[in-house]
């Protein structure tokens, strides 16, 4: 009997086996037809699935026999489903075609690097914010890029001005200078012409910006130490587009502008132009204005010549003029007198032209030639001192990229020069100077193996009057499964000492005292990074990512303002080190149409001066940035967003208060038009609500630093036009 049962189960056992069937797949994007590596495949109703590997293949084993539905799934894609019955009369691979969810995750093109990879195959850790993130953050603020950045992670911007609110780039911890801004790769703001450089950059024409933070000299040279923000501009397509925006807020903001680009058969335009202005704004009822009376025009033509599918000739102008005034509210109004005296005036013109030639000479091999150049002046005037400025820079770029797929190089040489001089005043220094950089670069990007790319680059820099820059990069991307991903990497950096500084920002540069060679060497630094990302699915309806960024740089000898017995400021290298290290951490949740954003910054920014150590000012220690978005496609936006920031040091020894901000928006929209509210600060938080912002009389002012909102609670509502 035993052996009868013991037969017969060898025998069911037998049909089982012969039963489970055996299903394979190769999973790709519809959009640029590469593989999906960690798609995962699930057969319903049975314990059965799997996970592509680096090519996209996915096998499941033991399908039992009859029909059944394998669902494809992948974090940013639409869910695929395949119908198939077993046992198949063919064994041939399927190909699955995956389809990107929704616009935000359309396949993301760098440009940044210089790579054809996409950005998450590139080993160089690249932040991207896309046209509709820019979208919403140009609802806040249409006038300026400062809510685009200030509200990253890892990203502050730090106002220098208290009336005039200006204000400064800050990544990591480290001060505004050592963050390169780039317009389409080319650097325009900079120097001189750094100064309002953030109020004067409208997002509306942009089409996307990248940020890379540390080191980042082998393709742009000095001034990368901190990293660089690369703003991407909106190109012709196939259909012409027009767009205008209203805005007006209860500050007295008022924001008209227009945009127009169309490609035709063998040339493109683009055309971008703005005007913004606001009255006068004083929230706290000190009589100091936290917004002031401005008044900006914007013009940005650009133009494209296809000479043919290999050439295209791409050419432009920009163009910026603006009118700020602020201080004393009496004085603003036209009521001056002697107790109402105060002021700050910025006239500030900006002039720009660039053209860029690229060339494919076959395969993967490109040619590019491009050169700008940019004419800034700067008049600002303050009771019993004028600045009065000129910069003129000039960039020109010869480039090559070539190799095959896995092995791509990036190789060019470049040239900067820096001019700029002063309206001279008989009791101060001459301030003028030039400066000449010429460098040369090459980048190599290899895929060694499967699961590891290596990035490699190597820079020489030439400065006039300063000498050799060597700049070594590394970078390395491990493919540690389908969820888990890392980046590690490093590198050199250098900055040539202006007296362009947040410091002397500050001072208005009255008194500040020149710099050169002579007395000032290259501020100098090496930065290392390690990140380590995962993405999941979690009951194929909520996605998950999440980035644990670790960051560390060494800035040697850095150029600090130190003041002097005769009330004057000198620039010095110091004997010692400014060190920032911390960490980043990124989370979004997916669900449905709601999105949840968190993201927290730890930065401790130390400076050593011949062993005296203390906090690098106005750098909060901890960061906490949470945002809430719920999207109707084409129907509905809407958003709640809170930032906290920690207590930070001040330049005077004290310490700013801890403080939280918070914001919401709506938008409304309809296929050729959407209308908009934004509640920014809400809660109405202002730095004038701890304390004065300054001592001293009103007509002679001291200013403490500003680490808070000056403007506290402000409504803006809009309305836009698209055809």
């Amino acid at each position: 009997m035993k052996k009868s049962i013991l037969f017969i189960l060898v025998v069911q056992a037998c049909g089982l086996l012969q039963a489970q069937n055996r299903f394979t797949a190769i999973v790709k994007d519809a959009g640029n037809r590469e593989a999906l590596y960690g798609a995962s495949a699930v057969v319903e109703g049975v314990s059965a699935g799997s996970i592509s590997d680096e090519n996209g293949v996915v096998t499941i084993e033991r399908i039992p026999d009859g029909k059944h539905t394998i669902r494809f799934s992948f974090l940013g894609y639409e869910p695929q489903e395949h119908t198939r019955v077993f046992p198949s009369e063919t064994a041939d691979t399927v190909l699955i075609w995956m389809e990107v969810a929704g616009e935000e995750l359309e396949e993301v093109t760098v440009t940044t690097t210089r790579s054809t990879r996409t950005i998450q195959n590139l080993p160089t850790r690249v932040e991207y914010i896309g046209a509709e993130e820019l979208e919403e953050k140009a609802n806040m603020k249409p006038g300026d890029i400062r809510m685009l950045l200030s509200e990253s992670t890892g990203i502050q911007t730090q106002q220098t001005s208290p009336t005039s609110a200006n204000a400064s780039i800050r990544i990591q911890g480290l001060d505004g200078r050592y963050t390169q801004l780039l317009k389409d790769g080319l650097p325009l703001y900079s120097g001189a012409a750094s100064g309002l450089g953030l109020l004067q950059i409208p997002p509306l024409d942009l089409r996307q910006v990248e940020i890379v933070k540390g080191s980042s000299s082998t393709l742009y040279g000095g001034g990368a130490i901190a990293g660089l923000v690369n703003l991407i501009s909106r190109t012709p397509g196939a259909r012409p587009e027009r767009s205008f925006l209203l805005n007006g807020t209860s500050a007295g903001g008022l924001d008209i502008s227009g945009f127009y680009s169309q490609k035709y058969r063998r040339t493109g335009l683009t055309l971008f132009a703005a005007r913004n202005s606001n009255a006068a704004y004083d929230p706290a009822g000190n009589q100091m204005s936290a917004i002031p009376k401005f008044e900006r025009y914007t013009v940005n033509p650009r133009f494209f010549v296809y000479f043919s599918e290999k050439t295209t000739l791409d050419a432009g102008v920009n163009a910026t003029f603006e009118n700020r005034l602020g201080g004393d509210m009496e004085y603003i109004r036209g009521k001056e007198s002697d107790r109402h005296s105060y002021f700050e005036r910025n006239r500030t013109e900006r002039a720009g032209a660039h053209f860029s030639l690229s060339h494919a000479l076959s395969g993967t091999s490109k040619l590019n030639l491009r050169s700008s150049y940019n004419y800034f002046h700067r008049l600002m005037t303050v009771p019993g001192y004028v600045f009065d400025g000129t910069q003129g820079a000039t960039f020109s770029e010869a480039g090559c990229s070539f190799g095959p797929e896995n092995m791509e190089w990036v190789t060019g040489a470049n040239l900067w020069t820096d001019r700029f001089s002063e309206q001279q005043n008989p009791l101060h220094p001459v301030r003028d100077y030039r400066q000449l950089t010429a460098g040369v670069f090459v980048q190599n990007l290899a895929r060694v193996t499967e699961r590891f790319s290596l990035e490699t680059g190597l820079r020489g820099d030439y400065v006039a009057d300063y000498g050799f820059a060597l700049l070594p990069r590394i970078s390395g991307l491990f493919r540690i499964s389908p969820k888990w991903t890392s980046r590690v990497g490093g590198g050199l950096g250098y900055r040539t000492p202006t007296i362009f500084t947040e410091e002397s920002e500050r001072l208005h540069y009255r008194n500040v005292l020149p710099v050169s060679s002579d007395r000032h060497q290259l501020e100098r630094s090496y930065g290392l990074h390690a990140d380590v990302n995962f993405r999941t699915q979690l009951w194929e309806q909520v996605a998950v990512s999440v980035n644990q960024l670790f960051f560390y740089t060494r800035l040697r000898r850095p150029l600090l303002l130190i003041p002097q017995a005769d009330d004057s400021f000198q620039f010095r290298n110091i004997d010692g080190h400014t060190d920032t290290r911390g960490a980043e951490t990124n989370v979004k949740i997916g669900y449905s149409d709601f999105t949840l954003f968190l993201g927290y910054t730890l930065t401790d920014a130390v400076v050593n001066d011949a062993g005296v150590r203390y906090q690098n000012p106005l750098t909060p220690k901890h960061r906490l940035n949470t945002i809430l978005m719920y999207e109707k496609e084409d129907r509905w936006k809407a958003g709640l967003e809170a930032y906290y920031n920690s207590r930070q040091s001040l330049s005077d020894g004290t310490a700013g208060e801890a403080f939280w901000v918070f914001g919401a928006m709506a938008e409304r929209i309809w296929e050729h038009f959407s209308i908009y509210i934004n509640f920014e600060n809400f809660t109405d938080t202002r730095q004038t609500r701890f304390g004065n912002i300054y001592s001293g009389s009103i007509t002679a002012p001291v200013f403490r630093d500003i680490y808070a909102p000056l403007d506290g609670f402000v409504v803006n509502m809009g309305l836009k036009l698209k055809f």
